[in-house]
């Protein structure tokens, strides 16, 4: 009898576990996106916990001239038929460009203030969206696992059709993950890396989502990781930033919120610590799982430029207007 209910519980808590990995992972057609665990209510968070959350796939509703009158949008190919959208801003050609990935549930707009920055700063941008996202194809995440082959693509788009000086990668939470392993898997090299509110294993980020939603994580999380896995058929509690990082041969600064509750300031300084070559490491006071830059953006832009001059990839502003 205690055994067959043990098995019962098990079942039943297989079956939760499959659904809020499928609607973690799958995008879907309109409604709202589930608020941030910490902000829901006790009925709201046993609805998220029996049904999933609910995540509408990211939208692009703004034009590429938000950031100025030479951008321009456009689609190219994926690495595995997948048409990934895109946003170019280019300052000249002798400058360096940065590409630049949003984070999970987001899509290109989601850096449009980081890019601004870098346009200041005097470097060309493309935003790019993730498979799922934006005008890219396709319906789904892997929390930056297949979206290192996305960064693949728009590395090998860029230096074959946006030829600059220099390229730089920048990527925040899911976007610095996806950096890091096309780094590690797909043998992407760029000339600097900014990776931006970093988890160290998915399966450490997957636990802190159920502690904030004051769930115990065991079992629970790993079934969740298991389940996202097999579903979107890879290795998830592979998906592990630290490892990546051993990889990484070129400059790299990481930027993390020390009050981050979902990838937490000392697991950023674990894949910190993994990096073998030269690196750089700024925590911002009171900054939690957000965009830094809209919380100190002073400070964030002297960060990244006193970054660029030391990994020698500084902007190239265009020569003044010559009158006659």
């Amino acid at each position: 009898m205690v055994a067959a209910v043990l098995v019962a519980a098990f079942a039943a808590l297989n079956f939760v576990a499959y659904r809020q990995a499928y609607a973690m992972t799958h995008f879907v057609a309109g409604g709202s996106r589930t608020a941030q665990a910490e902000n829901l209510s006790l009925g709201q968070k046993l609805k998220t916990l029996l049904y999933g959350v609910d995540l509408p796939r990211p939208r692009t509703t703004l034009s590429p001239a938000i950031l100025g009158p030479a951008c321009r949008a456009f689609t190219f190919a994926g690495g595995n038929g997948e048409r990934l959208g895109a946003w170019y801003c280019p300052v000249t050609p002798e400058s360096p460009l940065v590409i630049l990935f949003h984070g999970y549930g987001d899509e290109k707009t989601g850096t449009l203030n980081e890019a601004r920055v870098f346009l200041e700063l005097g470097l060309s941008v493309l935003l790019v969206d993730f498979r799922g996202s934006g005008d890219s194809s396709e319906s789904y995440t892997t929390v930056g696992f297949d979206e290192a082959e996305d960064v693949a693509a728009a590395v090998r788009y860029a230096k074959a059709s946006l030829p600059h000086s220099k390229l730089v990668l920048y990527g925040i939470s899911m976007g610095a993950a996806a950096e890091l392993r096309a780094v590690h898997s797909c043998g992407v090299q760029p000339d600097a890396i900014i990776a931006e509110a970093v988890f160290d294993r998915m399966l450490a980020t997957v636990r802190h989502r159920f502690e904030l939603m004051g769930l115990p994580s065991f079992p629970g999380a790993a079934l969740l990781v298991f389940w996202g896995g097999r579903q979107l058929g890879f290795n998830a509690f592979g998906n592990n930033p630290v490892e990546y990082a051993a990889s990484v041969r070129c400059p790299i600064l990481f930027l993390h919120g020390a009050a981050d509750p979902r990838a937490r300031l000392a697991e950023a300084r674990l894949v910190y610590d993994a990096v073998p070559g030269r690196k750089w490491f700024k925590e911002f006071a009171g900054v939690g799982h957000a965009a830094i830059v809209m919380h100190s953006p002073l400070q964030w832009k002297e960060t990244v430029s006193q970054f660029l001059k030391d990994a020698h990839v500084e902007g190239t502003m265009p020569a003044p207007a010559s009158h006659p």
